[in-house]
């Protein structure tokens, strides 16, 4: 989202404009509004992936890549509610991302990759992340879990054959698109994501949530 450079507050008749001091000010109020927006919102997704129960129970990889993956996911499916919202709320998907790639960028400097090697790596994860996008919504718009449980297996387990977690893990990423999907744009602007609770979910909810999503007018 966009401001213009100055924003005349007092429009009384026989009042001067705003001071154009006063204006800049209010400017920064709004951008620091956004700024905490998608803070929050990012904080939200990170938290949401770092649920102990993917990696425990749901068997998920507790490691760089397995962590990456389920953050990964948690923005693509926020990115896929947004797109179809009006240009300020579908603006947050694009700034949601930018944080993503700046908490990456931070992290792999925080495992020692030099400036050298930031930008070759930083592409390789817009690699994985842009596969994984197009990967999840053709499988997300399938009949049935099979192709998101193949998906999940291969890109978050790294199987072929899908283990038990990826079953489960496909019911949730269905029953957080439903609860994403009710969310309107402005709870999402004012930063509420409603993500499910993972403990709660089983693998057998996939299917019939799926089948329900068909459905749906």
């Amino acid at each position: 989202m966009t401001y213009p450079a100055s924003v005349p507050i007092a429009t009384h008749p026989g009042l001067d404009p705003c001071p154009r001091p006063i204006a800049m000010i209010f400017q920064l109020f709004r951008r620091n509004d956004r700024a905490g927006t998608i803070r929050a919102l990012y904080g939200a997704i990170v938290a949401q992936a770092r649920r102990p129960a993917f990696y425990r129970d749901y068997g998920v990889p507790d490691s760089v890549e397995g962590r990456f993956d389920m953050i990964a996911l948690h923005v693509i499916l926020f990115f896929r509610r947004v797109r179809a919202e009006r240009e300020q709320v579908r603006a947050l998907g694009q700034a949601v991302f930018d944080a993503f790639c700046r908490d990456m960028d931070h992290n792999l400097r925080e495992m020692g990759v030099s400036d050298v090697g930031i930008p070759r790596k930083m592409r390789g994860l817009g690699e994985a992340y842009y596969g994984r996008a197009m990967t999840y919504d053709h499988a997300l718009s399938a009949d049935g879990d099979e192709a998101l449980v193949a998906a999940l297996a291969r890109n978050v387990f790294a199987m072929e054959a899908a283990p038990a977690g990826a079953l489960r893990l496909a019911s949730y990423v269905r029953e957080a698109v439903r609860r994403l999907d009710r969310e309107d744009g402005d709870a999402l602007a004012a930063s509420v994501l409603d993500f499910p609770d993972p403990d709660t979910i089983s693998a057998a909810e996939g299917g019939a949530i799926a089948a329900a999503q068909k459905v749906e007018p």
